[in-house]
């Protein structure tokens, strides 16, 4: 399964604050998970069974609730069993199809 989320500090000292150091924590915590995973500006994406991503997630908003009394967790999942580096995988088909559509 491949599992898209974001997790950020609400409710801090300071409306105006970055959220960076908050978010470094979390991806940090998913880096060192060992799963196959990307961060982009909006979201980090894990790759793995039901238990191993959701803990991970899990942990990850953890480590957010260090920097503010509420956290914010948007998830979105793609559950495909029996798939594996689709994180890869899915991004390699469209721009096949983009190089066919351009041909």
């Amino acid at each position: 399964m491949l599992v898209a989320f974001s997790v950020a500090p609400s409710g801090g000292p300071s409306q105006s604050d970055s959220v960076h150091d908050a978010v470094a924590a979390a991806v940090a915590v998913v880096r060192a998970s060992g799963l196959p995973n990307s961060t982009d500006s909006m979201f980090t994406t894990i790759e793995g069974e039901w238990d191993e991503v959701f803990d991970v997630v899990k942990r990850a908003t953890e480590a957010v609730q260090a920097f503010g009394p509420r956290v914010s967790l948007v998830l979105k999942a793609d559950i495909r069993p029996g798939h594996t580096g689709e994180l890869t995988g899915k991004v390699e088909r469209l721009e096949s199809a983009l190089e066919r559509r351009d041909s």
